[in-house]
């Protein structure tokens, strides 16, 4: 197996060699991508030392099984003939390909199968905050279809890349120090605040994330799913949250909601309130699965149901996600192992 990365010294980057490390994921041969900038830098894996290349427009994919792709939607969209144009299988974060028709959205416990055909060699990861819904939401939509479903998201500043978490603290030092407090990544100050804006704004009043989440739901659950989200940004480090409420066609208890939750792929069960026991993005940083908690019966819909999810979006919302689309595809043959 020969896997590549592009993008290996961004956040996600560094987060595909400690997965596929600690996975055991097979591989005979690693390549390490980035920009002119990040060309030379070296890394550590299971012992052996990788240096970045640039990545150009050349031969270099040549034989790569698997290339890992985490560098930005411009790069992709550049250089993704360059990387599958002899045979590897492109697993893409960003949202360069994500509602193509030609290439498959795929989040392994809600549609796997989807991978399987790719006529560009191109399989999307969706957006982070898309992810960890969607794996909570396939456990409710087996016992009743899901209409519609309104989310708030809470999203931490990891969620913006290495250096969004590092102005963070320095923007909590700034402040405790009493210096002016420098903004560069985030619309507005985070440090001390909350930002209901997460990407630009589209024409509907909307931003692109969380639109986002209603077109990339759809097309993930091949379903006519409605979803209306507000995203917002908040002064965590690391770990996405996400408060839900949704419809189905008939009631669902809290308690067959936990039961569903508890056997559900991907999922973590995390529902005692009394005792103060529901996820926090503080506490499940680096973990795989999506937690869910504060289960309840929405008071304003008699087929309602609340619930409160965190992940974290670096592994399950970005990294581990594209290793687990990978994993499927050598367990069912559909790429050599």
């Amino acid at each position: 197996m020969k896997v590549a990365i592009v993008g290996a010294s961004g956040a996600v980057g560094q987060e595909f060699l400690r997965i596929l490390a600690q996975r055991e994921f097979p591989i005979d041969e690693l390549l390490l991508f980035g920009s002119k900038r990040s060309a030379g830098t070296p890394y550590i894996f299971k012992g052996k030392e990788y240096v970045v290349k640039e990545l150009q427009h050349n031969d270099d994919f040549k034989g790569v099984d698997i290339a890992f792709v985490s560098a930005g939607g411009g790069t992709s969209l550049e250089f993704a003939e360059t990387i599958t144009k002899h045979g590897a299988v492109m697993i893409d974060n960003s949202s360069a390909f994500r509602m193509n028709d030609d290439v498959p959205l795929v989040v392994p416990e809600v549609n796997a199968e989807d991978a399987l055909t790719r006529p560009r060699g191109i399989i999307a990861n969706p957006n982070c905050t898309t992810i960890m819904m969607v794996v909570a939401l396939k456990a409710i939509e087996e016992i009743s279809h899901i209409k519609r479903v309104h989310i708030s998201s809470y999203q931490s500043a990891s969620g913006a890349g290495a250096a969004a978490m590092a102005e963070l603290d320095e923007q909590y030092r700034q402040a405790l120090a009493g210096e002016e407090v420098v903004v560069k990544k985030f619309p507005h100050q985070l440090a001390y605040n909350v930002i209901p804006q997460v990407d630009v704004f589209t024409d509907n009043g909307y931003t692109k994330e969380e639109m986002k989440m209603y077109n990339e739901t759809r097309k993930i659950m091949h379903s006519d799913i409605q979803t209306s989200a507000t995203c917002v940004r908040v002064p965590s480090l690391r770990s996405h949250s996400e408060s839900i409420w949704l419809e189905t066609e008939k009631p669902v208890t809290p308690d067959q909601a936990r039961e569903a939750f508890a056997k559900g792929e991907g999922l973590t069960l995390m529902d005692d309130p009394k005792n103060g026991i529901y996820p926090m993005p503080l506490f499940l940083a680096g973990k795989d699965d999506v937690y869910v908690g504060r289960i309840r019966n929405d008071l304003a819909n008699p087929n309602g149901l609340a619930f409160w999810i965190v992940s974290d979006q670096i592994r399950k919302g970005a990294a581990l996600n594209a290793v687990q689309i990978a994993e499927y595809l050598i367990k069912v043959g559909n790429i050599k192992a």
